[in-house]
């Protein structure tokens, strides 16, 4: 008995055993039906069953895929409903080899990182009322931030421990607790210097947190709040684009570059393990230059 001949009731069994068994989300379950259908399909139009294909059909599939505009991101979700699938067969013996064994997942390209113009930067770190406690409280983490291209998990955990004004770096515990100093520049460490001497002592007139930048309950500031923060004073500022929670570090790595730092260098600062990590950065950098090239050059 050939059980391969009722397709969807076979691909059923074995979305149903995902669930029961690995808690998999409707939502996955739904893609991945989908996905096992459309190349039941595919195998019929072409003259055969689930259990004749080979990785030469499967190759084919997602060649035709591509052709037809799917991304490689739909592709390679529609590999892995493929690859449980023929799994499963293999354990319960349907068939005798794996036909996606050998199949290389598709290269997903890695989005560019949202990043800022340096007049979009100088409009942000102008926005914030630097004659309240918290606006200056919050002129000095933008420009700390963007000074030093921390993640925001990093600046918001900063203690005052952290801080050396005097040399004017500040000692950040990044990622696995490796450790790195960072210089902040003569602009962060003058707001710095201000925010530290006038509006902390306002927010905590009890001194009794070590907290860098504490929020209202004098407790270092939670980065839900600190990305509240950022979005409203974007707002103030007119900037439409959109922003994510690193947005200034983008904009450190990306603007660094911009006016010929070294790339390693520029890893070192940002605290990247992998040189890859950083190498996206040149990316966003060049699509900048292009893009001034073309909107200035006469012949762009």
């Amino acid at each position: 008995m050939n059980v391969f001949r009722d397709a969807p009731q076979l691909i059923n069994a074995w979305l149903d055993m995902l669930w029961a068994e690995r808690g998999v989300s409707e939502h996955t379950r739904a893609a991945y039906g989908r996905d096992l259908i459309a190349f039941s399909a595919y195998c019929e139009g072409v003259g055969k069953d689930l259990g004749q294909v080979a990785r030469e059909d499967i190759l084919t599939y997602l060649g035709t895929r591509h052709a037809a505009g799917h991304s490689a991101r739909s592709s390679a979700r529609a590999l892995a409903a493929l690859r449980g699938f023929y799994r499963h067969c293999l354990r319960q013996r349907l068939i005798a080899h794996d036909p996606v064994a050998l199949v290389d997942n598709p290269k997903i390209p890695r989005p560019l990182p949202k990043s800022l113009s340096e007049r979009d930067v100088e409009a942000l770190l102008d926005a914030p009322d630097t004659e309240t406690p918290i606006g200056l409280r919050d002129r000095a983490m933008f420009e700390l931030l963007y000074a030093c291209g921390l993640r925001v998990s990093e600046l918001v955990e900063l203690s005052m421990s952290q801080l050396n004004l005097r040399q004017g770096v500040v000692r950040v515990f990044g990622k696995g607790s490796k450790e790195r100093l960072v210089p902040m520049g003569q602009a962060a460490e003058q707001w710095l210097d201000r925010y530290l001497h006038t509006a902390r002592p306002q927010l905590l007139p009890m001194g009794e947190s070590d907290a860098c930048f504490p929020g209202r309950s004098g407790n270092a500031m939670t980065r839900q709040t600190f990305w509240y923060r950022i979005k409203h004073w974007a707002k103030v500022a007119g900037i439409e684009k959109p922003l994510s929670p690193h947005t200034l570090r983008h904009a450190f790595a990306t603007h660094l570059l911009n006016h010929g730092a070294d790339l390693r260098v520029v890893q070192l600062l940002l605290g990247h393990s992998d040189l890859s990590t950083t190498q996206i950065y040149t990316a966003v950098a060049r699509a900048r230059l292009q893009a001034l090239h073309d909107e200035h050059h006469p012949r762009g």
